[in-house]
């Protein structure tokens, strides 16, 4: 029996790189074309691309990411390029008579300033956050789009899982563009490496957030693809739980050894007061992250000083 063919956008990222890394993928034949290759910008290339290789599933992971200060930076190419790689890959696999996709959404599609878990059906319900507008309406945008198709025609299965925060092996550490662990591993590690006696926060610290270790979401990324009829239109993927900005310095100082103190700047930005994402359709749906916090920055600390010593 041949292998189910699964195309996999943005296989040079984050989440793209841990589900090629996953053990169980080489159940599926597995197409992951770089930029170079597929262009998903260019809606030419991308019919074409889809009508040689016709794959039996596309997974779209693909997208223009960054941390708070990049999306603050560059707006317009967080909008128009996520926009363009959604609309382009989820239209074009429909004109190609492809029945199933899977398309990864953020918890950035969520109104800002929720205290409660985050349930699907409040997509669209209140402002968004203001500092990642542009990543988030362009998100937003292509999870109903894969909502629209299903609603004509029954016959195409897009459906959405929208992760909360991600971080591991394979993240972008570089201050400009990293989300907040990989930017506080970067932080404490070079304030240790040069003896500094505390690292700043933005900030008072309070702020809570949600990040699930990047393997997890393969993990469940590569149970959807297994068990894809049985999985619901829209799912989060999450912890169930959260922290603050300072449980996560700590962690962070834990596993590094660092024992310096912390200071806040009360003047910067810090976004939402708090984001977790209700799990409660996953729980039903039978999964949930193996990683605990601590496991997963040692994991990601590992991969970090590969890679700085490269």
């Amino acid at each position: 029996m041949s292998k189910k063919k699964i195309l996999l956008t943005g296989g040079g990222g984050m989440v793209g790189r841990n589900v090629l890394e996953h053990p169980a993928i080489g159940e599926f034949e597995v197409l992951a074309p770089r930029s170079g290759e597929l262009d998903l910008c260019d809606f030419n290339a991308v019919q074409a691309y889809l009508h040689k290789h016709q794959p039996d599933m596309v997974i779209h992971a693909a997208g223009k990411v960054g941390g708070i200060q990049a999306n603050m930076r560059e707006p317009v190419g967080f909008l128009l390029e996520n926009l363009d790689m959604g609309r382009n890959i989820v239209w074009g696999a429909h004109q190609a008579g492809i029945r199933r996709l899977i398309n990864l959404g953020s918890s950035c599609m969520y109104p800002r300033n929720h205290s409660e878990p985050l349930r699907e059906e409040m997509v669209l319900k209140g402002e968004l956050e203001p500092t990642n507008e542009g990543y988030a309406l362009a998100k937003v945008v292509t999870a109903r789009l894969c909502e629209y198709i299903m609603r004509e025609d029954a016959s195409f299965q897009y459906k959405t899982l929208i992760p909360c925060n991600i971080y591991g092996r394979h993240d972008k550490f570089d201050p400009a563009h990293s989300h907040l662990i990989p930017a506080i591993i970067h932080k404490v590690h070079l304030a240790k490496q040069s003896g500094q006696t505390s690292v700043e926060i933005w900030g008072d610290g309070t702020a809570r957030r949600e990040f699930m270790y990047a393997g997890d979401l393969a993990d469940a990324l590569l149970q959807s693809i297994r068990q894809f009829d049985t999985l619901p239109p829209v799912m989060n993927v999450g912890l169930g739980h959260d922290h603050t900005i300072n449980e996560y310095y700590q962690a962070a100082a834990d596993v590094m050894g660092y024992s310096g103190d912390f200071v806040h700047d009360l003047g910067k930005p810090v976004g939402m007061a708090r984001k977790l994402v209700s799990v409660e359709r996953q729980q039903a749906w039978g999964w949930s992250a193996q990683r605990d916090l601590r496991a997963g920055i040692e994991r990601t600390y590992e991969y970090y000083l590969k890679e700085s010593l490269q």
